[in-house]
């Protein structure tokens, strides 16, 4: 799945490519199932070029899950046949595709679906990544913005299983959802700090930005810049705030964070104890990813948007 020029949704398209490989510690799967990502959205669009500028053509997706079908030198603990989910470099990317070479990896639970699957790895690092950076631990009390979109939903889960407690964002048909999750929701927009002050008026301790243009109320409510942490507003600097991304290298709105891979395993662990799930919004298949960014564009998908091959 590719874009040779920035546009709407339509300019998405399956192109054939030169055949990936692995290489030297990386893995090579057939791919069962990918995950889109939001962000390539706003870099398709053409809303993120004074960032972070798209070498054409892009190759989109940076996780997916499948068989593995080549193993690298030096690429450990793996061997054909197995079904792992996992995620490419970030400057390699074309996850959204029949093969996919994986930088990191992790056996596939097997109460994941081949859609749970194919969408995890993305939510999971980006988790880990600002759990870890906001340093939430047990007996704090974290809030989630976004919390019932697809990073979001796995922060609320990753966070409890920390031992915190989570205050969760969303509109109220989500509520219900995010209480199934173990979060306690409140709605977003205006009186945002009232609302969550009411369901902890000990305080809130780091705050996960899933959304945008609420850091002002999120700053009050944490106390601190330094304990809030977006992954959505491109404000952040003006804020005092950290804007978390994976990429590699740095562009206007800093450096890029050290990648959580490790947050891989941890999910496996917590699948199994049924303690993760991977909600998934929709599904569609790679001819149809046109559709898919469209969804994705509304912002109002419930988990993950996810691509099966």
């Amino acid at each position: 799945m590719q874009f040779t020029e920035y546009g709407p949704p339509s300019v998405v398209h399956v192109a054939e490519v030169e055949e990936p490989h692995a290489g030297a510690g990386t893995v090579r799967v057939a791919v069962r199932a990918t995950g889109l990502s939001p962000g390539e959205t706003l870099l398709r669009s053409g809303a993120m070029r004074a960032m972070v500028p798209a070498a054409f053509p892009y190759l989109t997706g940076f996780d997916a899950a499948g068989v593995v079908d080549e193993v690298g030198v030096g690429a450990e603990g793996v061997r054909p046949g197995d079904e792992v989910f996992g995620m490419t470099s970030t400057t390699g990317r074309a996850a959204n595709a029949e093969y996919a070479v994986l930088t990191a990896w992790a056996r596939k639970p097997a109460g994941w679906s081949w859609e749970e699957a194919g969408g995890a790895a993305g939510s999971v690092e980006t988790g880990t990544r600002v759990l870890d950076r906001l340093g939430v631990r047990a007996g704090q009390t974290v809030l989630v913005q976004g919390a019932a979109g697809e990073t979001g939903a796995v922060a609320v889960q990753l966070a409890l299983a920390r031992g915190a407690r989570v205050v969760g964002t969303a509109s109220a048909h989500n509520h219900d959802f995010l209480r199934s999750l173990g979060a306690e929701p409140t709605t977003y927009g205006a009186g945002l700090a009232e609302r969550v002050r009411a369901l902890a008026p000990d305080g809130i301790d780091a705050v996960f930005d899933c959304a945008r243009g609420a850091l002002p109320e999120l700053v009050e409510l944490a106390g601190d810049p330094t304990r809030v942490v977006t992954i959505a507003d491109f404000d952040a600097p003006a804020h005092g705030v950290h804007l978390s991304h994976g990429a590699a290298g740095g562009d206007a709105v800093g450096a890029a964070d050290p990648v959580a891979v490790h947050g891989l395993g941890i999910a496996v662990d917590l699948a199994e104890r049924g303690r993760l799930r991977v909600p998934v919004a929709a599904v569609f298949p790679l001819e149809q990813a046109a559709a898919a960014h469209a969804l994705s564009e509304t912002r109002h998908a419930r988990g993950r948007i996810v691509l099966t091959v």
